[in-house]
Parts: structure tokens; C-alpha cells; sequence
């Protein structure tokens, strides 16, 4: 990927310093990222959060976007049986391998199951509904928690990141997810039942650490859905911040009507509104978790 010289002088300098932002932090813009000189082995991040709805298919999309028009190579795990992400980049499930037949050993190259996206740099192994099943049938497997890690095994070299999109709840997908993982990203919406379940999700992390994976971090929570014109999400971004502190990124996404008509176009935001704030945001938050080490 080439920068313009502009772009690259950009690197070069300090993070902007601007007026407070949503997180009671000094807002920064964070510089673009530099080309890599080398790919892989990539750093597999789950995105994870047990309520539905907060924005982890919509973080997961962009935010590989984001990475891939940096240069990076990016791999998308459809780890919902919903396939929302797999129908977000306009890629169809019937009739191929998906991630549930390499989860069964059914199809054993991983290789088989990667489809390109129309974005360059950016491939996906795709779910369905069929993915429903794979809890009952992993039950009794030896090391059942390690499958996903070893399905990964075969593909990290040829990626800088892997995002997991994990499903709705702590059960054992997405224990599979957060064992594969060397972090864990976790959107949430600026609303209080979302709040009520991180520190469950983050207890839960924990146990994974001590038992199953201890190499993994939590890379940040990551403020979606925010409205800055309402008191609720305002006191809600707060409460976060005081619990976690710095785990809270600066980047925060706001709630905007273009996520829905992105998701009905089958687009990530970065290519249907390049121009709107809210695909400016995800590149933000490519950008600092690249300074924050989370991303090569």
C-alpha cells in the first residue's frame, strides 16, 4: 500500500492535541499507521461481549476494513451462526465450507473455507445456522476448548490479524474464541444493562487466563452506540472509564443512521459513507490500537 508524502510526513509527528473527548481524556488524533515490512504471524483478537446488539459485528467489519486499507492482512472469523458478518461483505454461506465443517474436522484446510471479500486485503471464513450445532457435537471432544486455536494454527502466517466475531454469550464458542486469542476487544454500548455484564465477561476472561490460555490480555473496551446528546450515554461512558480506566479506548464510536444503511447495502461503513464521521472513527480505532501494540 503507498502512502502520499503528505500521509507519511503525518507519521513523523506527535498525536494532536484537542479538546476533551467522550472519555474525559484529551482528544487525539492518532497518527496513520507505517507500512509493514513483513506479514505475519498475525495477532488473533476476539471481540467479544455476551449482551446482543452493542456493535461487535459492526466494530469487527470496519475495523478490518480499517486495518486492510493500512496494509494490513486481515482474516474475519464469522463466529456467530447468525452469519451477520459472513452477509455484511456480501458473502454467501450456501453450498461452501464454513467454519463449523473446520470446527468437525469434516474439512480440514482452512485454506478451503477463506473467501476473499471485495475489499483488497480482507478475507473471512464464513458461519451459518449450521454453526448452532457445533456446541453439542464439541461436548465430549478431548481439549474441546482448543479447537478453534487448532483450526487457526494453519493460517496465522499469512495474516497480521485475525478478528473473531463471537456470538451473544460465554458459552463454549466462545470460550473456544477467547483460548485462541492473544487479546480481547470488547464493544460496548453506551446503555446501563450493557455496562451490567463487563464485569461478568471480564471475570470470565480471567478464568480463561488462569486456566485454558494464559498468554491473553484484554486490549480495551471500545464505547459504541454513544449519543453524546443524552445525559444517559454521557454517565454511562463515564462509569467506564472510572471502573477500567485506561483499558477504556479513546476512540469512541457514536450512534449514527449510515450503520444500518452500510448494513443494508452489505458494505462496511469505510466503503459505503468513506466521508462520515463514523467511518473516520474506525479508522481511529485501527489506528490507536496500532499504538497501543494491540496490531502490528
Amino acid at each position: 500500500m503507498t502512502h502520499t508524502s503528505t500521509l507519511e510526513s503525518t507519521l513523523d509527528t506527535t498525536e494532536v492535541e484537542l479538546p476533551l473527548g467522550p472519555t474525559g481524556r484529551t482528544r487525539r488524533e492518532f497518527p496513520v499507521p507505517p507500512e509493514l515490512r513483513a506479514h505475519g504471524p498475525a495477532r488473533v483478537i476476539a471481540l467479544c461481549n455476551q449482551k446482543g446488539g452493542v456493535g461487535k459485528t459492526t466494530t469487527t467489519v470496519n475495523l478490518g476494513a480499517a486495518l486492510a486499507t493500512y496494509g494490513r492482512r486481515v482474516l474475519l472469523i464469522d463466529f456467530d451462526p447468525q452469519g451477520a458478518l459472513s452477509a455484511n461483505l456480501k458473502v454467501e454461506t450456501d453450498d461452501v465450507s464454513t467454519i463449523y465443517e473446520l470446527l468437525l474436522g469434516s474439512e480440514r484446510d482452512p485454506q478451503v473455507a477463506i473467501q476473499q471479500t471485495q475489499i483488497p486485503g480482507l478475507d473471512i471464513i464464513p458461519a451459518n445456522i449450521d454453526l448452532s450445532a457445533a456446541e453439542v457435537h464439541l461436548v465430549n471432544e478431548v481439549a474441546r476448548e482448543h479447537t478453534l486455536a487448532r483450526v487457526l494454527r494453519r493460517v496465522v502466517d499469512r495474516y497480521d490479524v485475525v478478528l473473531i466475531d463471537c456470538q451473544p454469550s460465554l458459552g463454549l464458542l466462545t470460550v473456544n474464541a477467547l483460548t485462541a486469542a492473544h487479546g480481547v476487544l470488547i464493544p460496548l454500548a453506551c446503555e446501563y444493562f450493557a455496562l451490567r455484564g463487563v464485569a461478568l465477561l471480564v471475570e470470565t476472561i480471567e478464568k480463561v487466563r488462569d486456566r485454558l490460555n494464559p498468554a491473553i490480555e484484554l486490549d480495551g473496551i471500545v464505547g459504541t452506540m454513544y449519543d453524546p446528546r443524552t445525559l444517559h450515554s454521557r454517565e454511562v461512558l463515564d462509569r467506564v472509564v472510572e471502573a477500567f480506566d485506561s483499558q477504556v479506548l479513546e476512540t469512541v464510536i457514536s450512534r449514527t443512521v449510515k450503520f444500518p444503511d452500510a448494513s443494508v447495502a452489505r458494505e462496511p461503513i469505510l466503503e459505503y459513507a468513506p466521508e462520515h464521521s463514523a467511518a473516520h472513527a474506525y479508522r481511529q480505532l485501527a489506528c490507536e490500537l496500532v499504538a497501543r501494540g494491540a496490531v502490528a
